[in-house]
């Protein structure tokens, strides 16, 4: 189902542009908030968000995408900004997270479409083209590995142990919803200053930032990273859909190393790796944008 009504501050008025709209579509069980934009009838693409995003991290390529003549999604992923927030950890397993997706596709009456993921969407868009291979056209990653080798790596890098040091925090009870959301959430304001490049984040994009957050406080995006352990591995590793993986190669949480090692369990992969860029390689590189483009193309 498909319900249109304005939400303020944080829906898709943020967007100066008449084709962008919000809309609440009942998917797997939750309300999720979806921007939308372009011809419905054009080729579909769906952006997925990370962590601490929403769907305004897309801004940069939702026109972009629209104007080369795409059909654009992007939804608030459950827990995040306006879309609904179930409780408990295993709401927010892989598995849930990958059905919505694949629910949301046949919401635009489709039964499959281009599936674009950074950060925790990258997991999200990797587990839906390993469990539902069908239902993705192309897939492109932005800065996280195939899930295979981040098992693999966080086993046997030293030095991805010490960067995922966040993974292990977050397992904690209650503390991490104490540090993350006391001061009008400075813990959260300052992983996005700190993971990213000077200036990606200006305090007019920070204060919408913290809008979204106080929509659905910080539980349940710290329940995502909760659910992703407890969560069933795909039931195949390698990707067969034509993917694209671009990668910051300044990302302090996770090796470049790994994104070589995603490739090798894709049939049809490519890579782009950007120097000097942080882990929001799609906010820091004009070329992301363009070398998705030519992908979906």
């Amino acid at each position: 189902m498909i319900d249109t009504k304005a939400h303020p501050n944080t829906d898709a008025s943020l967007l100066a542009d008449h084709r962008v709209e919000s809309t609440y579509r009942d998917v797997n069980g939750v309300q999720l908030h979806v921007v939308a934009a372009g011809e419905p009838d054009a080729p579909l693409v769906v952006l997925l968000h990370g962590h601490p995003d929403f769907w305004y991290g897309w801004r940069d390529q939702i026109i972009s995408l629209v104007e080369a003549g795409f059909r654009v999604v992007v939804p608030d992923q459950r827990g995040s900004n306006l879309s609904e927030a179930p409780d408990g950890i295993d709401a927010y397993r892989q598995s849930e997270l990958s059905a919505d997706v694949c629910e949301l596709i046949h919401s635009e009456g489709r039964e499959s479409a281009h599936v674009v993921g950074h950060d925790f969407g990258g997991f999200v868009a990797w587990n839906v083209a390993l469990r539902e291979p069908s239902i993705i056209d192309h897939l492109a990653i932005l800065n996280v590995p195939h899930p295979t080798v981040y098992r693999n790596v966080l086993r046997s890098s030293p030095q991805q142990i010490v960067r995922s040091w966040y993974v292990w925090f977050y397992q904690l009870p209650k503390l991490p919803e104490w540090m993350l959301s006391r001061n009008d959430m400075d813990n959260m304001v300052a992983s996005l200053e700190i993971t990213s490049n000077t200036g990606t984040f200006d305090e007019e994009t920070i204060h919408r930032y913290q809008a979204a957050w106080r929509h659905t406080g910080v539980g349940s995006r710290i329940n995502w990273h909760r659910g992703f352990r407890r969560s069933e591995r795909p039931p195949r590793d390698t990707v067969t859909q034509p993917t694209l993986i671009c990668w910051g190669e300044d990302d302090i949480a996770l090796v470049p190393s790994m994104a070589k090692k995603s490739v090798d369990y894709c049939e049809n992969g490519q890579l782009r790796m950007f120097p000097d860029t942080s882990q929001w390689v799609h906010h820091e590189r004009e070329e992301v944008t363009e070398a998705l483009l030519r992908h979906l193309s």
